[in-house]
């Protein structure tokens, strides 16, 4: 049996499923399964994971559409794994990824793990923008893996792993946004170690354009409230520094517009901070110019649906029951 399951869902994803495959085929350490699980896709990636079949040790399974968490639970009773191992599709594999990881889960065994994102050099400027904003500690506090932290690590399933013994005392995903962060709760208060891995990193392609990043960091900021209401002590202050952004810039281009432009120079002040250390991180001018416009929405995105989530759900108290946020979602 094979030291690692990889497991991913997938979903209309083919190009990616391909990209992803890859990387897999590169690796130096072979200790390792793939399994890859179809959500129901209109467009299956059967015949593109047939490319790979003498490469990776791969195996495919069909189901019905029935959301991202239950399509990892299939592939997790179907792995044969002493860890399992979860990618987004959207991944790829630095070709050491496994001789890493397996080096360091031999000088120090953790039952849970997770490592970083960065963006590969193939990616385009605007998912090398985004991927700036998710793991500056100006935008995010460090919470994604960053080299500082204001959060204690918690894996997200673009790059965690658990091993068996986990799966068998915790159980499954629940079918819901952040439903990694939910996962990587319930195993620590199980009394697992969770560690974070720096050197076992994956390149995150994130979102191929602005608006569908909007989207998605506004499900965010939505889903830190329903994470609040399963584990009352889980929102921390960096969880709302996005909000205090938002009620913060308001205020003060208010004031600019009613006092005096001076009150404006904080905001600008920031925005010059980000582009700079964008500039000089990424060291590319196009990028640290969207990388400007992509904090922002990240900001803005976040801030506004936890500031949404927040009053109806704690300050009226009209949100739905938290039982009724943990469904199934039937769309991607």
């Amino acid at each position: 049996m094979p030291r690692f399951s990889v497991i991913v869902p997938v979903y209309n994803r083919i190009d990616e499923v391909d990209d992803l495959l890859k990387s897999l085929s590169e690796q130096s350490c072979k200790d390792f399964e793939a399994v890859i699980v179809e959500d129901g896709s209109s467009q299956p990636c059967q015949d593109v994971i047939s490319k790979y079949a003498d490469k990776v040790d791969v195996k495919y399974y069909y189901k019905e559409n029935e959301g991202r968490s239950i399509a990892r639970n299939y592939g997790l009773e179907r792995a044969t794994g002493d860890y399992f191992i979860f990618f987004d599709s959207d991944c790829v594999i630095p070709p050491d990824y496994f001789k890493t990881l397996s080096a360091a889960l031999d000088r120090n065994p953790v039952d849970c793990f997770g490592g970083p994102d960065a963006a590969h050099e193939s990616f385009s400027t605007t998912q090398k923008a985004i991927n700036y904003s998710m793991t500056s500690f100006l935008t995010t506090g460090g919470i994604r893996g960053g080299k500082v932290q204001l959060e204690k690590f918690v894996p997200r399933t673009f790059n965690m792993g658990y091993s068996r013994k986990v799966w068998e005392k915790v159980g499954g995903f629940r079918e819901m946004f952040s439903e990694d962060i939910d996962m990587s709760t319930r195993i620590r208060q199980a009394g697992f170690s969770i560690g974070l891995i720096r050197e076992a990193f994956v390149y995150h392609k994130r979102r191929v354009n602005m608006k569908l990043f909007a989207r998605q960091v506004y499900v965010f900021g939505m889903s830190r409230i329903t994470l609040k209401l399963l584990y009352p002590d889980s929102l921390k202050l960096v969880h709302t520094l996005p909000a205090v952004f938002v009620l913060g810039s308001l205020m003060l281009i208010a004031l600019a517009c009613l006092v005096s432009w001076r009150f404006i120079t904080p905001l600008l002040a920031y925005f010059l901070a980000i582009f700079l250390t964008a500039l000089i991180s990424t060291k590319s001018l196009i990028i640290a110019c969207k990388a400007l416009p992509a904090s922002i929405i990240q900001l803005t995105g976040y801030g506004c649906g936890f500031i949404k989530a927040f009053t109806l759900k704690i300050l009226l108290r009209r949100g739905r029951d938290i039982n009724e946020e943990i469904k199934i979602r039937k769309g991607k």
